[in-house]
């Protein structure tokens, strides 16, 4: 299948779901809110999966997209390092979960895509 836009790649899809997940955890979560340096990276480790996608998407070639597939496939897996930290530190046990579960599916999707 051939995309048009970023938009309807799957895995940009899935990178908007994990950027949503981090808002609303953070939201509902009045100690993390002040945690200012891991939300700060929370959100923009999720940010970089979707726009690394966004922008490689509209790259001149394959090596070059693929490149910043790449860079969404590291900012996943700081992201499920980071929610450790949400368990650990903070006790968001359902969140850091569904978080992790969904960052690990991406990770493979875009894998899978590469």
């Amino acid at each position: 299948m051939k995309y048009k836009n970023f938009e309807e790649l799957p895995i940009w899809i899935l990178a908007r779901e994990i950027v949503n997940l981090i808002y609303n955890c953070i939201k509902n979560s009045d100690e993390l809110k002040k945690d200012l340096r891991l939300k700060g990276q929370l959100i923009g480790a999720g940010i970089s999966i979707m726009n690394n996608i966004a922008e490689g998407f509209d790259a001149d070639s394959n090596n070059e997209f693929i490149r910043f597939l790449r860079y969404s496939q590291r900012s996943a897996s700081e992201i499920m390092s980071m929610t450790y930290i949400l368990k650990d530190v903070y006790n968001l046990n359902k969140e850091s979960d569904e978080i992790y579960q969904k960052t690990l599916e991406e990770r493979k999707q875009l894998k899978g895509f590469i």
